[in-house]
């Protein structure tokens, strides 16, 4: 395998497709994640918008269990509000 496939700017169409969705988590929420956290996420979406907002918050290090619901609301609806067109 060569260097340049593991590099975090050689990233695939699909996950070029979720830039909007981190943007608008960094800009509203503050979580600006690394991109090995967005990949956990990506990862997530497919089991359902609450193991995505679990990966973000353990992509953050915080502490899910103790994480104020109000705050995963806030999470899921901007997941939601700003998915992929074909995720949605």
């Amino acid at each position: 395998m060569s260097e340049s496939e593991n590099t975090p700017t050689a990233a695939t169409p699909a996950e070029g497709a979720y830039d909007e969705l981190f943007a608008a988590l960094c800009r509203e929420l503050g979580y600006c994640l690394h991109v090995k956290g967005e990949k956990r996420v990506i990862a997530a979406l497919p089991l359902g918008l609450d193991a995505a907002v679990k990966a973000v918050l353990e992509a953050e290090g915080a502490d899910f269990l103790n994480t104020s619901g109000s705050l995963k609301r806030d999470i899921r609806d901007c997941l939601k509000a700003n998915l992929p067109a074909a995720e949605a």
